[in-house]
């Protein structure tokens, strides 16, 4: 058929076949040439971004004890302002707590830990000759971070780095009360009236319509001073009226509704979120967190979602002048259901 060197990859050499010579490797172009920083030639440049790094991990050190004056030096007495205020300490104290150590870190690395770029071979560790050639790594890669000879930085980044988590621990220690105790006791007691939130009016049973819905609290709620909104989160509950003839009470609860009207806890047993959608025509409440539902017909009965345990129920009762009131405290603790239960 003739030459066929009219360039196409069966007669070039722009394809590497079997048979073929083997084809030139691309050369090694190397790493480029190094670029020295302001502070690998001038002393002063070090060490004055030694001291911007200490003074960074210092900012740290300065936001977590801000946060700790929120958190232990702003007392809380169920006001919106001193609410504001604990709560912009520890915003201030968290960011400045982070923010700190973060940049410090990075300013170190970009200015004075070594920068050298470097090729080395990948190899397995096999031997005990790799074993402390790896160890040599790390003592090397310890001696660049310069942390030895500057102690300036060491001494500030031990004192951030040792301060920052703690934060952390006391938010997750404040994240609700412990279980026990202080989530099996409510308000709620014998003869204690239901009444509306947040205006804290009583509520007559007569008021509440069929397919109607109550936000409610104690009525001795109102006359605490300390402790309200953490008596509050625990003691809130939902009010609705169904047809007595849709409810479907178990054994020893025939009398804790009255005239169809039923209370139960707003809070989700799933991990406490408020449960406040109700829903007429079905029945469900849905907690809007995890979309965790409860059939009221049932007793609260968990029909979908997470949650593993029905919403505990208030007994209540109308006292004489009318007034909705409890018959009990709940007959079981409140609150979500990640703690063992006794």
């Amino acid at each position: 058929m003739g030459n066929h060197s009219d360039g196409t990859p069966t007669s070039s050499d722009a394809v590497a076949k079997a048979g073929h010579d083997e084809v030139d490797k691309f050369q090694d172009p190397g790493l480029p040439p190094h670029r020295l920083r302001l502070a690998d030639t001038d002393p002063k440049a070090a060490k004055r971004a030694e001291h911007q790094v200490a003074w960074l991990f210092i900012i740290s050190i300065v936001g977590t004890l801000i946060f700790f004056v929120g958190y232990f030096g702003v007392r809380l007495d169920d006001t919106l302002d001193t609410l504001r205020l604990q709560n912009t300490f520890l915003g201030i104290g968290v960011a400045f707590a982070m923010l700190g150590i973060g940049t410090g870190i990075v300013h170190w690395a970009r200015a004075l830990m070594p920068d050298h770029e470097v090729a080395e071979e990948r190899h397995e560790l096999r031997s005990e000759e790799d074993r402390l050639a790896a160890i040599q790594i790390i003592d090397d890669i310890v001696d660049e971070t310069g942390i030895k000879r500057r102690p300036l930085i060491r001494n500030t980044l031990i004192g951030a780095v040792a301060l920052a988590p703690l934060p952390a621990i006391a938010i997750f220690r404040d994240l609700g009360p412990l279980p026990g105790n202080a989530l099996r006791h409510t308000l709620w007691k014998e003869g204690e009236r239901l009444s509306r939130d947040p205006d804290g009016t009583p509520i007559r049973a007569a008021d509440v319509t069929i397919g109607s819905a109550f936000h409610v609290i104690p009525e001795s709620l109102n006359k605490l001073e300390h402790g309200k909104l953490n008596e509050k989160a625990k003691a809130v509950v939902l009010l609705m009226r169904l047809n007595p003839e849709d409810l479907n009470p178990s054994e020893g609860r025939e009398d804790w509704a009255y005239n169809g009207i039923v209370a139960y806890s707003k809070i989700c047993t799933h991990v406490g979120c408020p449960v406040a959608l109700y829903e007429q025509q079905t029945h469900h409440l849905l907690c809007p967190c995890h979309q965790s539902t409860f059939d009221l017909t049932q007793e609260c009965k968990v029909i979908f979602g997470p949650a593993v345990r029905p919403l505990p129920q208030l007994p209540i009762t109308v006292d004489a002048e009318g007034y909705l009131v409890a018959q009990s405290d709940f007959h079981e603790p409140v609150g979500p259901s990640f703690w063992e239960r006794g």
